[in-house]
């Protein structure tokens, strides 16, 4: 791998799915892995998935359209 190469980003383990929910509705959470997001549809907001690790605070959420 060149330096200009990033190296794939660890999978997220959906089998997490059954243990997280939104942390502001405390809903249901559906993973998008084209984007690496958890959706929280309820709340409107996506969740960034980092290095394999969901990263549940609202205010690293962005809004859904």
């Amino acid at each position: 791998m060149t330096d200009d190469q990033e190296a794939p980003a660890p999978a997220f383990d959906r089998r997490m799915l059954e243990a997280l929910v939104c942390p502001q509705t405390q809903g249901r959470l559906d993973y998008d892995a084209d984007r690496q997001e958890l959706v929280s549809k309820a709340a409107g907001l996506a969740f960034p998935i980092r290095s394999g690790i969901p990263v549940m605070l609202i205010d690293e959420a962005r809004a859904l359209d």
